[in-house]
């Protein structure tokens, strides 16, 4: 029989049926990953990354986390301003059913503070060289509360547009970059040069905006929470790790001489606190 659907109609519902069977999908996947008898399915752990990095900086991690059979979501955090940011990942969030467990790196960590409230089904939170706000704190305010960081000197800016100008008529935001002749030593110290080199050639900028917002009600006040601290991290010095770490109450663990981008350098450490998280929370 001919249908009488107008074209586009017709390829939007294909489009509507795609997307409710790619949910349902996710779901499904996170169900269908069974602990031992008696301990319930696996959570799904979300692993979110922070500024001048992408979703790939966690391969590794992702790579032993699937092995011991773990379904995994790596999203793109948009690294525009930290409501909307996480705003995107607790949306995320709101696709899966079963547990889940909140990974964040560097900015991801203040993400995932705001992003794991209201969520019933998120189970812990890990923080992987990561900030963890307080309420009203900025990553700009805390980045200045130790001596270590050097990330002010080697950063470089670019205006861009803006969606709509600002209530003041402001109608472009500063992003920031890491100077590429400087990213090995400041960011990633114990990556081989090589690596670095493209890492900082296709590294994502975070607008300025963001990184100077204040943070909300934070998740790790009713979540449990875990902490990586890599001891050589020049970007977030290990002082004030220890401290937010304390602040929180984490279980934590130190790397010693590991850089900023631990998740990379030492994923083996990163997985066994993540599967702490979840042997504590099951």
């Amino acid at each position: 029989m001919t249908s009488n659907a107008h074209p586009r109609r017709r390829v939007l519902g294909g489009l509507l049926a795609a997307g409710t069977a790619t949910l349902t999908g996710v779901s499904a996947t996170t169900a269908s990953a069974d602990s031992p008898a008696g301990s319930g399915p696996k959570p799904t752990i979300v692993l979110v990354h922070g500024v001048f990095a992408d979703a790939s900086g966690w391969n590794d991690t992702i790579a032993r986390l699937q092995k011991a059979g773990f379904p995994v979501i790596a999203p793109a955090n948009p690294l525009r301003d930290l409501a909307h940011d996480s705003a995107y990942v607790s949306s995320v969030v709101d696709t899966l059913t079963g547990p889940v467990i909140l990974v964040g790196h560097s900015y991801g960590g203040e993400v995932i503070t705001n992003a794991g409230r209201g969520h019933a089904n998120v189970k812990a939170l890990v923080y992987v060289g990561a900030f963890a706000p307080d309420e009203g704190e900025s990553a700009l305010q805390l980045a200045g509360m130790f001596p270590g960081s050097e990330l002010e000197g080697a950063l470089l800016t670019r205006p861009f547009p803006l969606p709509a100008p600002l209530p003041d008529g402001t109608r472009f935001g500063i992003d920031g970059y890491i100077d590429p002749a400087k990213f090995h030593d400041v960011f990633a110290g114990d990556l081989p040069h090589s690596t670095t080199r493209v890492m900082a050639a296709a590294q994502r900028p975070g607008s300025v905006g963001g990184l100077a917002s204040g943070s909300g009600v934070p998740a790790w006040k009713s979540l449990p929470s875990w902490f990586v601290i890599p001891t050589a991290d020049k970007v977030i010095p290990a002082e004030l790790q220890r401290f937010m770490a304390r602040r929180a109450g984490s279980t934590t663990v130190e790397v010693r001489g590991a850089s900023h981008v631990v998740m990379m350098s030492r994923p083996d450490v990163v997985v066994r606190q993540i599967l702490a998280a979840h042997r504590a929370t099951r």
